[in-house]
């Protein structure tokens, strides 16, 4: 009868001050963006009410659920830094990917809104005061770039630096930066031509790279909930990385999946040969899976024959 040995590791190099370093900085970011937000909407509510233009009102509804979605990303945020607990081991860190989720589902309802609107407007047009929403819609291109600014990457960074509640925000700053570009040339179409359906049909446009802008957004929450392969990790290159140690003979239970948008994490079973130190071999991994591949909590199990006939098939 032969005895089969194994041993495993279960190994976190992600302090708790380093697992939400990033949230301090990202709550930071969005209360500045919050209140841009808030003043650049009450300026639109003003004007669209002096100037008695329903593009200025619209989009300062839209501006409205913006200030909703930097909320949202404030909740999400608290909600993601709590501690974990005997019932949630890894803490709620996953509510900073359901609250981005809801912004890019919330953006879409939006698009729609809109979509909808416009071809109710192309078919009965409504007077705008070009010149008005032109003035307006300069300001909001000044006030968006400020706030694009604040929410986008540092340079030489990567999106692991913010979270994804700040990348939600973004793509909305960066829907609102087009959309007021879009109402400046709405605008000045209005004002210079007096066609009056140019309101709408510019909105419809900006409706489609809405969708497009968040898109990824969306699709990488999924993902995440999913607990797909993160997009930067190739799974047979970490195998071989794996393999490529002293001592391994072949990987397999392989699995690697995001925690959230910025922690990854791996389990999986090594066969190693019998007069292999394992301690060393565990090191060894724990250092190519941390500087090869950013993976910080990883479960390696080592066995000295394999033991996957005696393992669930759906693994």
């Amino acid at each position: 009868m032969t005895h089969v040995r194994h041993r495993s590791l279960t190994h976190n190099n992600v302090e708790p001050s380093d697992r939400s370093s990033h949230v301090p900085a990202d709550r930071r970011r969005l209360y500045a963006v919050l209140a841009i937000a808030t003043a650049y909407f009450a300026l639109e509510l003003t004007a669209g009410w002096v100037t008695n233009s329903l593009a200025l009102l619209s989009d300062a509804v839209h501006m409205l659920t913006d200030i909703a979605a930097i909320c949202l990303s404030l909740l999400t945020l608290w909600i993601s830094s709590r501690p974990a607990t005997e019932g949630k081991t890894f803490g709620y860190q996953r509510a900073e990917i359901l609250g981005a989720l809801l912004n890019g589902l919330f953006l879409w309802l939006l698009v729609a809104f809109i979509w909808i609107e416009a071809v109710e407007r192309l078919r009965h047009p409504s007077h705008v005061h070009g010149f008005g929403v032109m003035a307006v819609a300069v300001v909001g291109i000044f006030v968006n770039s400020l706030a694009a600014w604040i929410t986008a990457k540092s340079p030489g960074t990567d999106d692991g630096e913010r979270g994804m509640a700040v990348r939600a925000v973004f793509v909305h700053v960066i829907s609102d930066l087009i959309g007021t570009f879009g109402v400046l040339i709405a605008g000045a179409l209005v004002y210079f031509t007096g066609v009056w359906q140019a309101d709408p049909a510019v909105s419809i446009l900006i409706g489609a790279l809405v969708l497009c802008s968040s898109w990824g957004l969306v699709r990488e929450g999924v993902d995440i909930l999913m607990e797909s392969v993160p997009a930067h990790v190739d799974l047979e290159r970490l195998r071989d990385d794996l393999l490529a140690v002293e001592g391994a003979e072949e990987v397999h239970d392989l699995h690697v999946w995001c925690l959230t948008s910025h922690q990854y994490a791996l389990a999986a079973h090594c066969v190693v040969r019998a007069d292999i130190d394992q301690d060393r071999v565990l090191h060894e991994m724990c250092e190519v899976l941390r500087v090869n591949f950013n993976i910080r909590h990883m479960t390696v199990q080592l066995e000295r024959d394999n033991r996957r006939q005696h393992e669930p098939e759906h693994f």
